[in-house]
């Protein structure tokens, strides 16, 4: 697991392997090559981590990490579910939609990880499960979806729509506004559930 020495250094380390990697694709994204975009030596990314594929899941437990606070952030104020997963969508469209190079690290170069990283990924990604699986079980309580719904089949539709959504965005080559697809997004979900 990657240590925060210096934030700074840790952050410019990781912004510099989102960039590398967006551009060049993990396997063609040296560590030597992530140090020179960051400024660092190479030796000094290695204080920070054990190896190229720990930067890469640090990538995905910063990323998760921020958008499941933004996500718990909301919900705090918000008791409508319906408006929980219009936040969550939106959240999840702004972070991949504003940089072109995460989406591609996280939706296409996160999945050529060995099986050993994939069960990791698996663990990361738990806590954002939970928060859609939460938006589920408080909309079938408040009897807005229906009560025959599994929430976990649920959890899976959402995701999917959302993770299939942000990859075709990428693959497209990022060219129309993925934050504008919020809305179709949601109420296609909604309808799904709806009781």
């Amino acid at each position: 697991m990657a240590q925060k020495k210096n934030p700074e250094k840790y952050d410019a380390i990781l912004t510099a392997a989102i960039n590398v990697i967006g551009q060049f694709g993990y396997h063609n994204a040296p560590i030597s090559r992530i140090a020179r975009e960051a400024g660092v030596a190479d030796g000094t990314v290695y204080l920070y981590f054990k190896n190229k594929e720990d930067v890469l899941i640090s990538i995905l437990r910063e990323t998760i990490g921020r958008i499941a606070a933004r996500i718990e952030d909301r919900f705090a104020a918000e008791s409508d579910p319906v408006r929980k997963l219009h936040h969550l969508v939106s959240i999840m469209f702004e972070t991949f939609g504003r940089d072109k190079n995460l989406a591609l690290v996280i939706q296409i170069h996160l999945r050529q990880a060995d099986q050993a990283l994939r069960r990791q990924i698996g663990e990361i990604i738990r806590p954002y499960y939970a928060l859609i699986e939460h938006i589920v079980r408080d909309g079938i309580e408040k009897g807005m979806f229906r009560p025959t719904i599994d929430p976990r089949i649920a959890r899976r539709m959402v995701f999917g729509t959302l993770d299939e959504t942000i990859t075709a965005w990428v693959l497209t080559g990022a060219k129309y506004d993925l934050t504008g697809l919020v809305d179709q997004v949601v109420d296609l979900l909604v309808h799904g559930m709806k009781k």
